[in-house]
């Protein structure tokens, strides 16, 4: 992800933050932050595209995508 995915997120513009979490048993999370909509709109695009070329045969669920405001930060 780091080598891959990352370097093609960070260049969507408004791009604010990426994270990459292992939840444990196979669950991976991971979030990104971007100052408007058409940021996150973007990279959902692109996620889509990297996964299909790199990650589709490795996973055994489809990624679920779930987009929102930030309501509370700390």
């Amino acid at each position: 992800m780091d080598e891959g995915f990352v370097p093609l997120v960070r260049q969507v513009p408004g791009f604010v933050a990426y994270y990459w979490v292992d939840a444990g048993n196979g669950v991976m999370v991971s979030t990104s932050v971007f100052e408007d909509r058409s940021g996150a709109e973007e990279s959902i695009k692109r996620a889509a595209d990297f996964v299909r070329d790199n990650l589709a045969p490795l996973l055994p669920n489809a990624p679920q995508v779930t987009a929102g405001p930030v309501v509370a930060a700390g």
